[in-house]
């Protein structure tokens, strides 16, 4: 009750609006997009908050030391060295396997700077952990965030790839020009696709 407050009052204070309704499985991956600045983790915060989701997310394992590595912990934070991040699909599916009710946060872009693709490793955790995908996303043209959705992964990401395009067409980040393009990983110079 004092979580929902809180997230309440501080979409309040900042004019934020929550769109959709979280989803009504207990257990998927969460994407979040666009990801461009440090700000969307508050919002998104204040967002699981309002709506009683309880998310954990990712984050790079600097963030989390000291007094500050508690707190963002408590705030669902997992942390994740960028060095040792092999095992992390077949980590992430079992502690679905493990858990009732479990919604991880995954940010395609991986990064709050522009890319030309998207990373995989959202789509990857859903399929080994045979979850659904859900979008959700921050618009700050509108101060809009919320849920959008519910992607039950074929498998093959590049057939579905333009449901993603086609529901983030109109959503923007705080900045724009840092937004990563929806697409795969370009192939490399042998024609061969590159690991997202």
């Amino acid at each position: 009750m004092i979580r929902r407050s809180i997230g309440r009052a501080v979409l309040w204070c900042t004019r934020w609006r929550i769109e959709g309704d979280p989803p009504a499985t207990a257990k998927y991956v969460l994407i979040a997009a666009p990801h461009t600045t440090n700000w969307d983790l508050l919002y998104l915060l204040a967002m699981s908050f309002a709506t009683g989701v309880r998310i954990s997310w990712l984050g790079k394992d600097t963030l989390f030391r000291g007094p500050v590595g508690t707190v963002l912990r408590g705030l669902g934070g997992v942390p994740v060295a960028r060095d040792q991040r092999s095992g992390l699909v077949s980590s992430l599916a079992r502690e679905f396997a493990n858990a009732d009710r479990l919604v991880v946060v995954v940010p395609p872009e991986g990064t709050r700077g522009r890319t030309d693709h998207w990373r995989t490793g959202f789509y990857r955790v859903a399929c080994a952990a045979d979850v659904p995908i859900v979008c959700s996303y921050l618009d700050y043209s509108r101060r809009i965030g919320g849920f959008g959705p519910v992607i039950e992964p074929s498998g093959d990401i590049a057939a579905d790839l333009p449901l993603f395009q086609e529901f983030y067409a109109d959503k923007q980040g705080k900045y724009p020009d840092q937004q990563s393009v929806i697409a795969l990983r370009p192939a490399d110079p042998s024609g061969v696709a590159s690991p997202g």
